[in-house]
């Protein structure tokens, strides 16, 4: 009997440690297919809504304000998707709820194949974001309740790369693909692909052990306990700051140097998916070196410093280069490392705010709450078209964060809340 036990262990341990890889692969590709599907509009944008608005008396003016508005609905959209897909998360499960949100962002990223008017695809891309909103703070939940701590930065490190993994992807489709009126619909469509990935989720992908836990005291009511707590609403309109300030640099100021390379002094034709790839790549090295940092330091020196080093970057990038050259990309790989560090401590610090029954609710509100105001700032187009001088002034925002920061909790060292 004895010798029968210890097959019997190892057997069971090598099934938690398949579905504990199962967990943080399907979180993985389902935030790496969000930011390759973020990233398809600005690759199809100008073919799709010069080919749409071929009616139009002034093309050029159409096309700018129907850009603006497209990613504020979009920015929107994540803000309503945080929120709906985080209640459901913590009420139904997050694997359940995932599955729904990377069906909905697929699904309605590939009906951009049939749209007729620019109206039609503000909607989708509405809608779509829904979907993307929730993805993230489900992802995030369930990852970090089915894993050992210790292994708490690499995981925040996957996460906050995955999405960075994907916009390179589709920014390398466009560098490598003459993108166009006769072909823009094609490479639409494919963004339906991930809705495969619903399937495998929910075939494969165990439920969070934690949450599981959690609901044998009481179904949760995730609004109610989050905001009837005094401590838990104190700590969520912390966590919106934290994730706010991130958010209006990145689709304030970062988002824009990809369009300010394509009109810059000796640009190439590729300048604007080059310098796409160049962002991503270093948004990847940053996301995993931050959660690496905040282990070493604690959470709340590790985003200080990320707020100094991002506000110094930005103003360089922006006040100092307006030729398109290599020093001109190796400053943008560092801002692109620097910035989208948040998204990589993020995931790491989130969780440890606020326990199981309400953490995707909150988590879902936290991250995009600040997708809100962002999208207010994405209407950027009554600044004009002077990307550089949009960039200096809403990079600002990260010296808010630099002293918002000594006003939260330390959470290196504890253990999730239960």
């Amino acid at each position: 009997m004895a010798q029968q036990q210890i097959p019997l262990e190892l057997n069971v341990e090598r099934r938690s440690s398949a579905a504990k890889w199962l967990v943080l692969l399907a979180a993985f590709l389902g935030w790496m297919f969000d930011g390759l599907e973020m990233g398809i509009f600005p690759q199809i944008s100008r073919p799709a809504l010069t080919q749409l608005l071929s009616n139009s008396a002034d093309i050029a003016s159409a096309m700018g304000w129907w850009n603006q508005f497209i990613a504020a609905m979009f920015l929107w959209g994540a803000a309503v998707g945080g929120l709906v897909f985080g209640y459901l998360g913590d009420r139904v499960g997050r694997v359940k709820a995932m599955s729904i949100s990377i069906l909905i962002y697929s699904l309605f990223t590939g009906m951009l194949y049939f749209v007729r008017s620019p109206g039609e695809l503000a909607t989708l891309r509405f809608i779509a974001a829904i979907g993307m909103g929730g993805e993230w703070a489900l992802g995030v939940a369930l990852v970090m309740e089915v894993w050992d701590a210790k292994y708490r930065p690499f995981l925040a490190g996957m996460i906050g790369a995955a999405s960075n993994v994907g916009f390179v992807l589709i920014s390398t489709l466009g560098w490598s693909i003459h993108v166009d009126q006769s072909n823009w619909r094609i490479v639409a469509l494919t963004g339906a692909a991930p809705a495969v990935l619903t399937l495998i989720i929910q075939i494969f992908v165990p439920e969070s052990h934690k949450w599981k836990e959690s609901q044998k005291v009481a179904k949760s009511k995730p609004m109610k306990e989050l905001f009837g707590d005094r401590r838990l609403m104190m700590l969520a309109l912390m966590a919106i700051c934290f994730a706010s300030v991130s958010l209006l640099g990145t689709w304030g100021a970062v988002q824009n140097v990809a369009p300010w390379a394509a009109g810059m002094k000796n640009r190439t034709p590729g300048a604007s998916g080059a310098t796409g790839i160049v962002l991503g790549l270093g948004a990847i090295v940053g996301c995993f070196a931050a959660p690496v940092i905040a282990a070493a330091l604690n959470r709340r020196m590790a985003y200080f410093l990320m707020c100094l080093g991002s506000l110094v970057s930005c103003q360089v990038l922006f006040r100092y280069f307006d030729d398109y050259s290599t020093g001109f990309l190796v400053m943008v790989f560092i801002v692109g490392g620097i910035t989208a560090a948040f998204y990589g401590w993020l995931p790491l610090y989130l969780p440890e705010l606020f326990p199981t029954r309400v953490r995707a609710t909150a988590q879902g509100v936290a991250f995009n709450f600040g997708r809100i105001l962002a999208g207010i700032g994405a209407i950027t187009g009554a600044l004009g078209k002077d990307f550089a001088q949009i960039g200096v002034y809403l990079s600002m925002i990260y010296a808010v964060g630099m002293v918002l920061i000594w006003f939260a909790p330390e959470t290196k060292g504890k253990p999730l809340p239960d």
